[in-house]
């Protein structure tokens, strides 16, 4: 019998870089939030051992597929000699800062876990998500949560219910060139405590991303005209404007460009899988 597991986005509702580390890694100070967009991801056992998708990712080759992957070292490091078969629904803009493949990797292992009887804890899910990405430890965290050091550092917070309007401008970005950024702000000093007011923050990725992709520079120029608290997620693309009210999300989202891709979510209090680990 197949399983059917959502595997939900995240925004980033401030994203600060606080450093670099010898070793090249940046450290960061993010506030993480789950939504309700979501990739689905439908796990079928195998009995012959062998992990594959069963269906096509246009640009996203088999072997490069996070959620492949994850179920491939899960598979290694519990000794499990059954096999599953995987088809990811994309409903997650690939390059959109919205953690799409991180996402598919940390519910196909909460996913597996239960499918495969492992009963792992999460801490160990959340030691072998640190292996395949910097945001899958907070996928399989599985509630808002403050990040530090490389994303590794997560504290739990309770965030009220908030609606997004996300506008997707035509652009993928890549992550690694974004950071290597000579311009980029590697700065940005480390919040003394762990209450945020309304709007705090900023994307210190955002000048970066904007200056390479002017299709983001002009979606978040748009978005700021509705709402003066409008940023980036991730490294990009997405940008997005937080409500209180989901009414003024989608009276928002209805000021946009019609040319613009918007969709209305709404943030989650916790990952649709929690209970699985």
């Amino acid at each position: 019998m197949p399983l059917v597991v959502s595997a939900p986005a995240k925004v980033n509702l401030f994203l600060h870089v606080t450093g670099r580390r010898d070793d090249g890694y940046h450290t960061l100070e993010s506030l993480f939030a789950l939504v309700d967009l979501a990739d689905t991801i439908t796990l079928e056992a195998r009995e012959d051992g062998a992990i594959l998708r069963s269906n096509d990712v246009p640009g996203v080759p088999e072997d490069d597929d996070l959620a492949v992957r994850a179920a491939r070292a899960l598979q290694r490091a519990s000794g499990m000699r059954r096999g599953v078969s995987i088809s990811v629904e994309k409903a997650i803009p690939m390059g959109a800062g919205l953690g799409g493949g991180s996402s598919d990797a940390a519910s196909t292992l909460f996913a597996l876990n239960r499918l495969w009887s492992l009963a792992l804890p999460r801490s160990a899910l959340i030691e072998l998500g640190a292996t395949l990405g910097a945001d899958v430890p907070f996928f399989l965290f599985g509630e808002p949560a403050l990040a530090r050091g490389i994303g590794e550092q997560l504290t739990a917070m309770t965030l009220p219910t908030t609606f997004l309007a996300l506008a997707f401008p035509d652009a993928q970005v890549a992550t690694g060139a974004i950071f290597a950024a000579p311009e980029l702000t590697r700065s940005t000093p480390s919040a003394k405590i762990e209450v945020f007011s309304e709007g705090y923050g900023r994307n210190d990725l955002a000048g970066a991303t904007c200056t390479r992709h002017p299709a983001v520079a002009s979606a978040l120029a748009e978005l700021t005209r509705v709402s003066p608290q409008a940023r980036m997620t991730g490294s990009g693309a997405c940008v997005f404007a937080p409500f209180a009210r989901e009414v003024d999300a989608r009276s928002a989202a209805r000021g946009l460009p019609a040319e613009l891709t918007v969709r209305v979510v709404r943030t989650l209090a916790r990952h649709p899988l929690a209970a699985f680990a």
